[in-house]
């Protein structure tokens, strides 16, 4: 699974990374309900990370930042979330570093001068995946995966491909993460051991494929791909195996992210005219919009 040469058209991840932001109208109260969702938005002119209640209600700017604070991750226990920025002045301004933030957004901490991006906790609560460029390679098409702990040090690679791995997520039990990967001159979703260890191509089709999430009971796997023509939500096995198509339509719908419980799933969508954040049951019936608003609302996850 060695890759040399480097890509030069865009792909998947990188349209992706052009779009994930988020919402509408922020009432200024305080943070009650216990269920919520931490999503980004360029209401403000950049993208900020948001969170608010599962109605859309109380949203709150947690980051408030001049810089650009994208791909939002919770820790396990919902009190700390992890998030890619380019708020260090030290990395190129298409490159991030990771931070980590108590999840009302205070004490924001640099953890990571690593040229990186797509942060994801693991289970544990122990360590952060994230795509990687320790190559410090100058351009955005290369990307690695590496781990590292929630401070910052020990960071591994864990693929060597030299092109572009993103959208990193673990397995509820820790033991195996799944990614975006580039083969054969396009986008696919791959998985490995949590080590690095046998790496695997899941999806072998000519569509551009990407932003993989593995269910709560780790019976499925979510990915976007845009095979019928537009962007849509799919499932499948942990094997690649039995695959659903669970959005449809000509607008994009893309990156899921499960419920806790695995009932409902969280999407971005354009069928406003603009990116919304969407909520929908696992077999994709009951689609509704959260967010309602002139900015652009993406990348949204559950907090507990």
């Amino acid at each position: 699974m060695q890759i040399t040469s480097i890509p030069s058209k865009p792909t998947l991840f990188v349209l992706l990374f052009l779009l994930v932001i988020s919402t509408g109208c922020v009432p200024e109260k305080t943070l009650k309900d216990s269920r919520r969702i931490v999503f980004t938005s360029d209401r403000d002119g950049n993208s900020e990370i948001y969170i608010m209640n599962v109605d859309g209600t109380e949203q709150i700017n947690l980051t408030n930042n001049p810089a650009a604070d994208w791909f939002p991750t919770r820790s396990p226990d919902g009190n700390q979330i992890a998030f890619a920025s380019d708020r260090d002045g030290t990395v190129p301004i298409d490159d991030r570093a990771i931070y980590r933030m108590t999840v009302d957004g205070s004490n924001p901490v640099q953890i990571s001068e690593t040229i990186g991006s797509f942060p994801s906790w693991s289970p544990d609560g122990k360590k952060i995946a994230f795509a990687c460029n320790l190559y410090k390679s100058p351009s955005l098409r290369v990307r690695d995966i590496c781990v590292m702990n929630v401070d910052g040090t020990g960071k591994t690679m864990l693929t060597h491909d030299r092109t572009y791995n993103g959208f990193p997520n673990w397995s509820p039990d820790g033991t195996k993460i799944v990614y975006g990967c580039y083969l054969d001159e396009n986008d696919d979703v791959c998985v490995m051991n949590a080590d690095g260890s046998d790496q695997t191509q899941l999806i072998k089709d000519p569509a551009k494929d990407g932003c993989a999430e593995f269910s709560p009971d780790s019976s499925r796997i979510l990915f976007t791909s845009d095979r019928s023509g537009s962007s849509q939500i799919y499932a499948m096995s942990p094997d690649g195996s039995n695959l659903t198509k669970i959005t449809d339509g000509s607008v994009n719908n893309y990156c899921g992210s499960w419920s806790p419980d695995g009932a409902q799933i969280l999407f971005t969508s354009d069928r406003d005219g603009n990116q919304e954040v969407y909520v929908m049951n696992a077999d994709g019936s009951e689609q509704m919009r959260i967010t309602n608003g002139a900015a652009n609302n993406g990348s949204p996850i559950w907090i507990p």
